[in-house]
């Protein structure tokens, strides 16, 4: 495939500009808000380079289009794709970072470190003995390179680590990956559940009432789509101490509402969505691999299948 023509549209493109700019890539490039944009603009450009995409574009004018984000919902829920385009999505350091964010919200639970400020502010002395990661099971839905980081991460500290994904297929760093459709069985025995998945057909609305049914005073985070929890359900399911406390980055509205019950509930914390932000160098850094990837005819590792959505 021959890429003369990269149509750049993002929030951070003048940083992406200075960078691409830097690293010397000989190409033709255009650099524009998303409210910027016009057919011409598409139908100039061999490639598009974008992130977090709110507006209906023709893709069918461009052959690539690059995500700068790890998601492709934007591009895929609800919609048909053009199957001769090609589609790609950044991988970099999203696991690690995603990781990171799980483990400090877990170990700030076995810590206590809520109730230790709480004595602090009371002047109470109170001893507790903290619990041990490898005492913990984790259940984690999605089985991708963001969840096997996270388990690969939880793994190591000796916690006994559960894989849900569509296929069932078993992964490194899982004790045993099922299918999400059979959660219900183990679910009772988790002690923290962390959704990775990706938006699709399968995955919105997953997190319901039927699921919160099968859990028991469990950690709740998800990292994933804010599309695939039902907010109902999970206020309910606190109440019901179904789950104890929930950690949530990612919302169907973003940014969330603020007469949403959510903000208020003292057992919910709430992250603008920075759990795996993509930096401008990274993202830099995969659009190019990838851009000399296809011009090599060389095998694309992020490469999106469009029929499944990731």
């Amino acid at each position: 495939m021959e890429i003369s023509n990269i149509l750049v549209v993002s929030p951070m493109y003048k940083e992406i500009q200075t960078l691409l700019l830097e690293k010397g890539i000989q190409k033709n490039f255009r650099y524009l808000s998303e409210d910027q944009v016009t057919k011409s603009d598409l139908e100039w450009a061999d490639a598009f380079v974008a992130f977090n995409i709110k507006t209906e574009f023709d893709y069918r004018l461009v052959k690539w289009v690059h995500s700068l984000g790890a998601g492709v919902d934007s591009f895929l829920f609800h919609k048909e794709w053009p199957e001769q385009v090609l589609l790609t999505r950044t991988i970099c350091s999203f696991g690690q970072r995603i990781a990171e964010y799980c483990l400090s919200y877990i170990i700030r639970d076995l810590q206590f470190h809520d109730q230790f400020q709480q004595d602090k502010e009371q002047k109470k002395w109170q001893p507790a003995t903290p619990g041990l990661i490898s005492e913990q099971k984790v259940m984690i839905f999605g089985t991708g390179e963001i969840g096997q980081t996270v388990a690969k991460t939880f793994a190591f500290l000796g916690a006994e680590v559960y894989g849900l994904s569509l296929s069932g297929i078993e992964k490194e760093y899982f004790t045993k990956v099922m299918s999400i459709d059979n959660y219900e069985g183990r679910a009772s025995e988790m002690d923290y559940i962390i959704n990775t998945l990706p938006l699709t057909e399968n995955t919105v609305g997953l997190f319901n009432e039927k699921f919160f049914n099968a859990v028991s005073n469990v950690g709740f985070i998800n990292v994933g789509r804010g599309a695939s929890l039902d907010e109902d359900a999970l206020l309910q399911a606190l109440q019901m101490q179904q789950v104890r406390w929930a950690v949530l980055d990612v919302f169907t509205d973003e940014p969330l509402p603020k007469e949403n019950k959510l903000w208020q509930h003292p057992k919910v914390w709430i992250t603008p969505h920075i759990s795996a932000v993509t930096t401008p160098s990274e993202g830099v850094d995969c659009f190019i691999e990838t851009l000399k990837s296809i011009e090599g005819n060389q095998p694309l590792y992020n490469k999106v299948d469009s029929q499944k959505g990731y």
